[in-house]
């Protein structure tokens, strides 16, 4: 799927700059209370949107709690990649998984499919939380 050409609004450029400004996984809703908190005057309904189109367009990753909550940050490398999340302080490492695409792929072929697309977050507890020295996922 090509990159569909956007147009650049300021509402754009402002979800985009708040995002590069924060290292971890946001909701939607923290992002927007964080742009208000800033002095943006930006709708709650036009953060959802551009994180959507952001999203659509691969620029941010996005990660599914497991209570389902979808959390962004903005992508750091253009290539396809999964996330190792701690359940506990929500540490994020961005991991390959070169047998995750190897089986979706074939997966697919096996029942018919093309336009092959997948999303992967493993979750588990990193060291530090499991040693007692965690901190709460916000």
């Amino acid at each position: 799927m090509g990159e569909v050409e956007r147009r650049n609004t300021r509402q754009r450029r402002a979800v985009q700059e708040a995002l590069a400004a924060t290292p971890d996984f946001v909701s939607a809703q923290d992002l927007h209370a964080r742009m208000r908190s800033g002095g943006d005057s930006i709708g709650l309904a036009t953060v959802y949107r551009t994180l959507s189109t952001l999203a659509e367009d691969e620029r941010v990753d996005i990660l599914r709690t497991p209570e389902g909550e979808a959390r962004y940050r903005q992508c750091s490398t253009d290539e396809h990649h999964h996330h190792l999340v701690c359940r506990e302080c929500g540490l994020t490492v961005e991991v390959d998984g070169p047998a995750v695409e190897e089986w979706a792929e074939q997966t697919g072929r096996q029942h018919g499919f093309t336009g092959i697309t997948h999303t992967v977050e493993v979750f588990g507890t990193c060291d530090d939380c499991a040693k007692g020295h965690a901190t709460a996922l916000g």
